[in-house]
Parts: structure tokens; sequence; C-alpha cells
């Protein structure tokens, strides 16, 4: 069977030669005819919230949350829609703040193929930086007394609209939501604190759940210290196409934005597989391991303990060259020595958390990894470096016979598989 695997920019193509596999891949959804004008109804007809124009008045000083470059939101045309529903707010009243939460502030370039030049040029854009108090203003306390510090673009603001992309994600059930603000503009103490190991390490803190996810509640929580006037989230296909909006309050559009990625973006399985082949979805999401251990951990869900992962994910980024995860995982001799350190009382770092997830993949499954990463690099981070994917797939036949059971995930966590309770 031949399988297009989204990789890097263009995708690859790989041969399964067995006959038991099963391709495992989200409920495709043609993307809507018109978006510009699906956007244009659901701001003017939003879900439990005034429309979008009458929210946002001449004078206010308004705050636009944007994902960033790592996030596949295509803020080049809805904001352009955006600003046109918004047409009677000045430019100069206007600031586009980059959601970077913990990742490093993007570049002009970046932000140009992000936003558009035309944006770029009229409206003023600010990275968040979590790591600079300078640009940072309290915005409220979390239920323990914490003092939450948060963009000063973002607080600062009369109104605040966000945006996001709505897919399962590994820790909070669900992306999108008030996930834009936290953590998307938070404090590096507050972003270090939600991804704290007993958050990680909660069973209850995965794909697809949100009620009694201790993350999902956390992200609510202090997403919401200060007003948001106006939420847009949508869903997108395998293509990048928009498929719905989900626009108004911010909690009753994500629900009804999850509802509908779960239908689309979720996948019953009857059984677990031996063998496992994913992706991380292709650039963007696929720029760096740090971000590829979200497709390990799709892949994870439906492999048997013991089992092999293989991994199709570019990384042209590297680890990322920044932060701790590499350090992380190269200090430590075994996954489970990585997970000893997290765990052990006291201990914070920033960036533990991904390490503590891909610690706790490879305790259920070993890792082989197809990426542009230095083959070295990839040992050093306790994963099995792959140099030519299809003849390692081949080779795996060849050891295991034709009849070796097989799952594939080309899109990797575009779609979540499970195991449905017997």
């Amino acid at each position: 069977m031949n399988v297009h695997l989204q990789y890097g920019r263009e995708g690859l193509d790989v041969e399964i030669p067995g006959s038991n596999v099963t391709v495992i891949e989200p409920r495709f959804i043609e993307g809507l005819d018109d978006e510009a004008a699906a956007f244009e109804a659901a701001v003017r007809a939003p879900i439990r919230s005034p429309p979008l124009r009458e929210t946002i008045g001449a004078g206010d000083t308004v705050a636009v949350l944007v994902p960033d470059r790592t996030r596949p939101f295509p803020s080049d045309r809805v904001l352009p829609w955006l600003f046109r529903e918004l047409s009677h707010v000045p430019a100069d009243r206007v600031t586009i703040v980059n959601g970077t939460g913990s990742h490093r502030i993007n570049t002009p370039d970046e932000l140009e193929a992000m936003l558009g030049r035309d944006i770029l040029r009229r409206y003023r854009v600010v990275n968040h930086n979590a790591h600079d108090p300078a640009t940072l203003a309290p915005a409220g306390k979390r239920k323990d007394g914490a003092v939450v510090m948060m963009n000063r673009e973002y607080v600062r603001a009369d109104r605040r609209i966000i945006l996001g992309f709505i897919e399962p994600h590994f820790m909070a059930g669900f992306s999108g939501g008030y996930k834009a603000v936290f953590p998307g503009v938070a404090d590096i103490d507050s972003i270090m604190f939600y991804h704290g190991a007993s958050f990680i390490g909660d069973p209850r803190s995965t794909w697809g759940v949100l009620e009694g996810n201790p993350t999902q509640a956390l992200v609510r929580e202090c997403g919401a210290l200060l007003p948001v006037d106006f939420c847009v989230n949508v869903t997108l296909n395998r293509k990048r196409r928009i498929t719905r909006f989900f626009c108004g309050d911010v909690m009753a559009a994500h629900l009804e934005g999850c509802a509908f990625a779960r239908r689309t973006a979720m996948a019953a399985c009857a059984r677990r597989f031996p063998v496992v082949v994913t992706t991380n979805g292709g650039y963007p999401l696929d720029q760096n391991l740090y971000q590829g251990v979200k497709g390990m951990s799709a892949a994870a869900q439906v492999v048997e303990q013991g089992g092999l992962i293989v991994a199709a994910c570019e990384c042209s980024d590297g680890f990322p060259a920044h932060g701790n995860f590499a350090p992380l995982l190269f200090k430590h001799k075994s996954p489970q020595a990585i997970l000893d350190t997290i765990l052990a009382p006291g201990f914070s770092l920033y960036d533990q958390w991904e390490a503590q997830l891909l610690a706790m993949i490879l305790l259920k499954a070993r890792v082989a990894l197809y990426s542009r990463m230095p083959a070295d690099d990839v040992r050093r981070a306790h994963l099995e470096p792959v140099d030519d994917l299809q003849g390692y797939i081949d080779r795996l036949f060849q050891e295991r016979g034709s009849d070796m059971s097989v799952a594939v995930l080309p899109e990797g966590p575009m779609v979540i598989p499970y195991v449905e309770k017997q």
C-alpha cells in the first residue's frame, strides 16, 4: 500500500508492503466554498455573543492575539477579514500580539509570512516574550494566590480578541479557546507551573479530554483572568483550508468547536498495534523535535506496550537549539533517568515538560526517527536514527513477516486514535 506522509513542505511517499495495514486519517471535510463570506456570517451571528462589530468601539484600544508560527492558523487570510469587519476602528488603536508562549520570538520575515505584508505594514505587531519582565503586566491571581503576568499590550487593551485553531491536544484535550491566552501570552513562571510534572503526568491531561482535565482547567482559569471580548476559532483540513468557524463567547464557541473536532479528528481503534508509523503533520508543525513529540504521542495511544513507533518528522530546526529540551535528554542515560530527575521533589526547569512526555512514550515503546537531524543527536535523544525510511520499513517486514500488523498516521496528530473500551 502506498501512503503519502505529511513531512516538511512537500511530504513523502512510502510503500507499506504488508497486507495487514490500518491507515488512520481524520475524516476529510471539504474546505468552505467562500471562507470570507463564512467568516462574515460567523462574526455577525456569533455563538452566545453580540456581533463583533458591535462589541468593539471606534475609541477602544484593541489587542488581537494570534498564534505563532508553530501553529497552522491562517492569520494571513483571517486578519484582513477581521479588520474589514472592524473598519470603524483606526489602525493605530490596534496591536497584534503574536502569542509565542515560551517559544522564541519570530523574525520579521516569519511575521510577514504569517500575517501578510499589508497587515504587517499597517498594524503594530509585537512578539510576546515570556522571559522579559519589562514587557509584562499583572493579569490577576491563580486560585493558589500566585500572580499571573501577561503581555503588557494584551493586559492594557480596552478590548481583546483571540484567534485560534481547534484540534486535539496532547495535554489540554483540545487546542483553541483560552489556550491562546494561557499559555500564549503568559510569563515564564506561569508557563512553568502550567507544564509542571504533576499536570503532565496526570492521566486525564491527554488528547480529547476536557472535563476533569487539570491542564484544561488551568487554561480556563488563567485565560479568563482578563475579559476576552471575542473569540475566533477555526478547524482546518489537511489542505489547510478552513472547514468551520466557531466565533463569539470563548467557552461556548470553544466547546462547540471541540465537539466538531472530536467527530472529525479522533478515530476509534479496536486494538493496539506492534508498529505505528506516524508524522507530525508536516510543515510548520514538524520543524523541530520538541514539537515532534506530539506525533509520537498520538502514535503511543494505540501502540502495544514494548512496540515500535516510526516517526517521520523533518526537524529542520533541530531540537531546537535554544532551551533545555536537548540538554535534559543528553545528560541522562535512559528515559527512566529523565523521569526520575523531573519527578524529584523541588525540580523545576524550563522545557522539562516535553522531555517528560518523550520519556513517558519511550518507556512504552521504542521510537525510530526519520528526520534531517544528525544521527548522533538522534541517538543522544534516546531515539533510533533512520536514514532511509523505505528501506527501514522493508527490513521490518522482512524480519517480522508480511502479516505484521501496522497502523499508519499519515497526518500525525491531526487525527488522534484511541482504543475503544472492550
